[in-house]
């Protein structure tokens, strides 16, 4: 999905990306043929595992890398004719492998392998980094989330809290990790995301006159429209006085309460016991209000039965960006590497495989050159990491769904060591070798 009147991915770039190429047309070095890899040298603080995320969105977003007229009237002004007649006839026509959307990742590993030219390769640098560092960071706040809630339903709600084109993203790679529906509607149309959504205390404030505040003409509209299972904001005003006016209106069979504000857990256990006296036994609490995976692990004994995360979610919980790099690691088979400090990276292209127990508990992963034989086992169970994504420009095989994708991040929790899950800082959950 790009913004209203956007046609074209091509200028969700940096600059020297053009510049690059432009030099590298004029000294011959353009086609040579080069391997970028994107990984992330290390996880942010705290974090044991990544979430690789947006590899659904990349077949789009790279069939819509054209340079029209309207784009090519934006780069003319620092670019030679050569570099803008090169760039009217651009596509991508090179290679991509990558990790399964939804597996997990660690320091080092390839999450992608692009191969081309060095001029079709380089222009997709910042699209293809701002596409997976976005997703990623949200996919693994999200899953820390999930993996806190302990089964509970959980819903997007941060559309209002990032930029209105990166909500939906947000959502898609939130329900990627593990979510269960999103108040956004434009992620259901793009992406097909599961929508939920009641009210707000504005609702309850309109039923408002001279006289004082009407909550249970607020609650009985909303009854009225969307039936007696829907969920009811009850704490506008005084919340014990909301859930019995709530049940006075809509009976023992109302859906759920939500509660958006106070301490959550003292003021669910009060809810529920007051749920329970009415005869509203079946009545689920939702909760809500600058929810993080802490507080949610902090209230995972309360009777709580689904949470609404917004703020936390959509800025990835303190690590908005995965922190990967897309970097040039061979040219013309030659392997090369980057040797700044604290920035180094390997060079040549690699290939990564996974070794876990046989009860499926992951203990390692091995990096190693593409041109070597698959590392032994010694004992464990391996499985290759890296698919076939692009070739020639186009997306092949089955790409995974949404659905499938949701599945390999369940199955990829499941099979971390049971450290791997906690929320307190350490070590990555599984060592990254990388073999010679």
């Amino acid at each position: 999905m790009i913004a209203d009147g956007l046609t074209s991915t091509a200028l969700l770039t940096d600059q020297y990306e053009l510049t690059m190429l432009a030099a590298a047309l004029a000294d011959g070095s353009a086609q040579r043929q080069c391997t970028f890899e994107v990984f992330a040298r290390r996880l942010p603080h705290g974090r044991r595992y990544g979430v690789v995320a947006g590899t659904g969105r990349l077949p789009a977003a790279l069939s819509e890398f054209r340079f029209g007229e309207a784009e090519l009237a934006v780069v003319e002004r620092f670019l030679d004719t050569r570099t803008l007649k090169w760039l009217r006839d651009y596509r991508f026509r090179g290679e991509i492998d990558g990790y399964r959307e939804g597996e997990l990742f660690f320091p080092g590993s390839p999450v992608l392998t692009v191969r081309g030219s060095f001029a079709e390769c380089v222009l997709l640098e910042t699209l293809i980094l701002s596409i997976y560092n976005h997703d990623s960071a949200i996919a693994a706040a999200a899953a820390r989330m999930v993996s806190a809630a302990g089964g509970r339903r959980m819903i997007e709600m941060g559309s209002r809290r990032t930029h209105e084109l990166a909500a939906p993203a947000s959502a898609r790679a939130a329900y990627l990790a593990g979510f269960d529906a999103t108040s956004n509607l434009e992620a259901t149309r793009s992406f097909g995301v599961p929508s939920a959504g009641t009210s707000a205390h504005a609702f309850t404030l309109l039923h408002s006159g001279a006289d004082g505040a009407h909550e249970a003409a607020a609650f009985r509209s909303q009854v009225e429209a969307l039936g007696v299972g829907t969920t009811l904001l009850v704490d506008t005003f005084d919340i014990t006085r909301g859930v019995a006016t709530a049940i006075e209106v809509a009976g023992p069979e109302l859906g759920g309460v939500r509660i958006d504000s106070g301490d959550l857990g003292v003021l669910a256990r009060q809810v529920r016991e007051q749920l329970d006296a009415l005869g509203a036994v079946h009545t689920r609490i939702v909760v809500s209000g600058d929810l993080d995976e802490y507080s949610i692990a902090a209230l995972r004994a309360e009777p709580v039965d689904a949470y609404g995360v917004g703020t936390s979610l959509v800025t990835g919980s303190g690590a908005p960006t995965a922190g990967m790099v897309y970097k040039l690691v061979e040219v013309d088979g030659i392997p090369v590497a980057k040797r700044s400090p604290h920035k180094e990276s390997r060079g040549g292209t690699k290939r990564a495989v996974r070794l876990a127990r046989r009860t499926g508990t992951i203990v390692e992963e091995i990096v190693y050159p593409a041109t070597a034989a698959r590392p032994d086992p010694d004992g464990f169970e391996i499985r290759d990491l890296q698919v076939p994504l692009v070739r020639d420009g186009e997306a092949v095989g089955d790409l995974a769904t949404l659905a499938q994708s949701r599945e390999q991040v369940a199955k990829g929790l499941n099979s971390l060591p049971w450290e791997g899950l906690k929320l307190s800082a350490g070590e990555p959950a599984i060592p990254t070798t990388f073999s010679r």
